[in-house]
């Protein structure tokens, strides 16, 4: 009943911070055999929830003990059967043999547990080394039947609000089970061999560069190639993959050619960013429906946007104090503070239209107040949308021949990459 609650909570949530949200993959994921679930960790406690609320069957988290001391937070934790992990760093009692014992005991009931083999929650633009905790304990279960599930969570922007989000599950693990030595732990090869299995599956449901500079060039470069704003987010993920590749190839094979892609590629994102012009704007197209909406719409989301924003603009200082400058704490510390702020601020509206009006003024305040913030949320996205459309509008109307620019480099851009595509294409039937 509390797990019900609780993930029904934080979905809404989850709903409202992520202006899409996509999961794929879940068919693959074992319906009744225990299953260690092995997550990429990029966006702090924003990543268990995904989970929490996403996969197909209940979860229990494994996670750092001092967090079962924080108020509210450790609640949760115990009442979602989470497990704690005991880190030296931590400075708290406890061992890794309580920790895997109990995780054990869940597998050996047919349960399922998540852990983040990172180990951390960071925002490098690769996997970290593996800790083989989730190899320990999934061999040292013992059970004829259990897979490892490997889960790979991809952001379009992870501290933003309102930008998107998708799970990928990929093809489970079959754990063979394996003698434990005198001290109860599996061969250390066992282990070594299972982690490096562990860490193929997490790399082929995520994406990964040498750099930030790299991911932020490549995914320029894919959102100019494929000019869809609203292309399944599992589409996304697959091209902005093979652009790795790409990436990858011309630096091993024409790094000269790749250093010319670069610079075409900076050149225009800078004179587009100049414009105001996204890339997939660079030809504007309008939806009839959601121009009509929002011309329709717009003056009651500004009166649904005018109680909200004092809260909104508190919420990002109060993100921006507490993550202290570590982008991975970002979208954590704006959830936490989001589903504080927002119902506080209902509940005063609520209490003033109660004391000033009566009773039946009150309720119909808490019903229509959110209400109409979840209006103005939707209607003031297509609003934006509609207006960077629009400057592209403009450019081609006012600025022909800048515009006219813009679209030939585009092109220009456009026939390299599927040559270099077409190339790797070749080389890989021979």
């Amino acid at each position: 009943m509390i797990r019900r609650a609780v993930t029904a909570l934080f979905t809404i949530f989850l709903r409202v911070f992520f202006r899409r949200i996509e999961v794929v993959g879940l068919e693959r994921v074992p319906a009744t055999a225990p299953v260690v679930f092995a997550v990429n960790h990029p966006n702090g406690l924003v990543d268990p929830l995904f989970l929490l609320c996403f996969a197909p069957r209940p979860v229990s988290f494994l996670a750092k003990a001092p967090l079962f001391r924080y108020p509210i937070i450790g609640q949760l934790a115990r009442a979602m059967e989470s497990i704690p992990v005991y880190r030296k760093q931590d400075n708290t009692s406890g061992s890794h043999a309580e920790t895997f014992a109990r995780s054990r005991e869940i597998l050996g009931r047919g349960g399922s547990i998540a852990i983040f083999p990172e180990g951390t929650t960071h925002s490098d633009p690769q996997l970290r080394e593996l800790k083989t905790g989730a190899a320990r304990i999934a061999l040292g279960a013992n059970l004829q039947t259990l897979y490892v599930q490997p889960a790979g969570i991809y952001y379009t922007a992870k501290a933003k609000f309102r930008s998107a989000a998708l799970v990928v599950f990929g093809d489970p693990l079959p754990v063979t089970p394996t003698a434990a030595d005198s001290d109860g732990e599996p061969p250390r090869d066992a282990v070594d061999t299972l982690t490096a299995r562990i860490d193929d599956a997490l790399d082929a449901v995520t994406l990964q560069a040498d750099s930030h500079a790299a991911l932020e060039l490549i995914g320029f470069a894919e959102d100019l190639l494929t000019a869809r704003h609203k292309q399944p987010l599992s589409e996304e993920l697959v091209a902005r993959r093979r652009f790795v590749e790409g990436y990858h190839y011309l630096r091993e094979h024409d790094p000269d050619r790749l250093e010319r892609l670069e610079s075409k590629t900076r050149q225009l994102a800078a004179e587009l960013g100049r414009a105001g012009i996204a890339a997939h704007s660079i030809v504007p197209r309008f939806d009839a429906t959601t121009l009509f909406r929002v011309v329709v719409l717009l003056p009651i989301a500004i009166l649904g946007a005018i109680p909200h924003y004092p809260a909104y603009l508190l919420i990002r200082l109060i993100a921006r104090v507490m993550a202290k400058g570590e982008n991975e704490l970002m979208a954590t510390m704006k959830v936490l503070a989001g589903m504080a702020l927002y119902p506080l601020t209902w509940i005063a509206i609520t209490w003033f239209m109660g004391a000033r009006y009566g009773a039946p003024y009150a309720i119909a305040s808490l019903v229509v107040v959110p209400f109409l913030g979840w209006i103005a949320l939707r209607v003031l996205e297509d609003f934006d949308d509609i207006r960077g459309r629009a400057r592209a509008l403009w450019h081609r109307a006012f600025r022909s021949h800048g515009y006219e620019q813009l679209v030939q480099q585009r092109d220009e851009l456009r026939r390299e990459f599927m040559a270099v595509a077409d190339e790797m294409g070749i080389r890989g039937e021979r």
